[in-house]
This record gives C-alpha cells, sequence and structure tokens, in this order.
C-alpha cells in the first residue's frame, strides 16, 4: 500500500514540474496544454487548461501518437 501512494506522490510531483505547454490551435474558451514526462509508464500528459488542478490525461507514447492521429482524422469532432 505504502508504494502505491509513494507512486502517486511521484507522479502528482512530476506533474506539478512538468513543462506545461499550451496548444497553439487554443481559443478562448477550448484550451488544452501538453506536457512531456521523463519518466515511468507515462510518456505524455493533457489536461484542461482552465482547471489546471483538475484531471489530466495520461498516454504512453504509442497512445500519443494515436490519440494525435485520432483527433487529426476528427475521430473527436462534436459536429
Amino acid at each position: 500500500m505504502d508504494e502505491i501512494s509513494n507512486s502517486w506522490a511521484a507522479l502528482a510531483q512530476q506533474l506539478a514540474d512538468a513543462p506545461w505547454r499550451t496548444s497553439t490551435r487554443s481559443q478562448t474558451s477550448n484550451c488544452v496544454e501538453v506536457a512531456p514526462l521523463g519518466t515511468g509508464p507515462a510518456a505524455v500528459a493533457l489536461r484542461d487548461s482552465k482547471d489546471r488542478g483538475g484531471p489530466v490525461l495520461l498516454f504512453d507514447r504509442a497512445g500519443w501518437l494515436r490519440f494525435i492521429a485520432g483527433a487529426k482524422n476528427g475521430q473527436f469532432d462534436l459536429n
């Protein structure tokens, strides 16, 4: 149990220290931020810039590449 809480604490610290960047495609009400993560199973983190303390999506490298491909292909469009 202690190992799990140490892992969560380490991840939380890694997210707090991450070099977050705002998307160049962001608009006033539709902003996301992305950050590369140095170590661990997650390679990239994604969050809503309006809720920086809120949920974060974590991707491994392959998952991130699939997510970007899906976004480019309109897989996540709401229309």
